[in-house]
């Protein structure tokens, strides 16, 4: 147990302060300790992020809190991520509830998120499908920025775990898109009614199974496996949501994917060789090939 946060004033500012260094000691990196440390100290006081605790660094909390938070410093040095301790994570415009049920939102899906917006099939989508919805990040990404334009778009958030669904229908409930977003249980994109959808996004399992083992362990000790192994090349999932997305897109519809950076000409010769046109690879902040995208001919 982390003693360290019982020396001196239990205030906020010195919990974080003695806890960052505890967190170091115990193998966390040192340009993320505080971070981290600074996240869950503003958490017990029921604060929203690191700013908001430059105001409070005074305050003192209870002695219950501070037990409280010294077990949550011990997951966090196990291994276990930020994410699901804190139980909750923000993603573009919204704030999702998170669990090992589902993957954590990622920077790289946000960027898918955006790919869909600046495209020309934003401005006149007007039902939209998110396949391997998890959280139902995207869905409620998607369904909000459309709400906030005005705009009418339906998303049918899709996934095959009935834990996965059950997150997403509650984040979906608590962005207020109950209305906007209905929450399906499915293998991919076949669930759909054919022709159904001007826009289908997904973020699938990509990694190579071979790949699993080398995975850092914050990843693979924690997140639900269905949502990431991929198959022996890491594209049995992708290719199937291809030619199912054939089926269920409208004609002229498109396909928004996110991939791993070494699977840009594979997947855009598997949406070519599926009937779409004008395929993309893009990359994410870092230069890697991240984003396919192509529209139904």
């Amino acid at each position: 147990m982390p003693t360290c946060l019982s020396e001196g004033a239990p205030t906020a500012g010195g919990l974080a302060a003695r806890g960052a260094a505890w967190l170091a000691r115990k193998g966390v990196p040192g340009d993320e300790a505080p971070t981290l440390a600074e996240l869950l100290v503003a958490d017990a006081l029921g604060l929203r992020g690191r700013t908001s605790l430059l105001l409070a660094r005074e305050r003192v909390l209870p002695p219950e809190a501070v037990e409280a938070l010294r077990a949550r410093f011990v997951r966090l040095a196990q291994g276990e991520p930020i994410q699901y301790i804190l139980g909750r994570w923000p993603f573009f415009r919204a704030e999702l509830a998170v669990s090992p049920a589902a993957l954590i939102p990622r920077p790289e899906t946000e960027g898918l998120v955006e790919r869909v917006l600046a495209s020309p099939a934003w401005p006149e989508a007007r039902v939209a499908a998110d396949i391997g919805t998890g959280t139902g990040a995207i869905a409620i990404a998607l369904a909000g920025e459309a709400r906030a334009q005005g705009r009418d778009l339906r998303v049918t958030a899709v996934d095959l775990s009935p834990e996965a669904l059950a997150l997403a229908a509650r984040n979906v409930a608590g962005n207020g898109l109950a209305d906007r977003v209905v929450c399906v249980r499915g293998d991919g994109a076949a669930c759909l009614a054919p022709g159904s959808c001007d826009l289908i996004v997904s973020n699938p399992p990509y990694i190579p199974t071979a790949e699993w083992a080398a995975l850092p362990p914050l990843i693979r000790d924690h997140e639900p496996r269905l949502a990431l192994d991929g198959g022996p090349d890491g594209l049995r999932v992708v290719a199937q949501i291809i030619l199912d997305a054939t089926q269920a897109l409208r004609p002229g519809g498109w396909l928004f994917l996110e991939i791993g950076e070494d699977q840009g000409l594979s997947t855009r010769r598997l949406m070519e060789r599926a009937g779409f046109g004008e395929v993309r690879v893009l990359p994410d902040l870092a230069g890697l090939d991240r984003y396919a995208e192509g529209r139904l001919a």
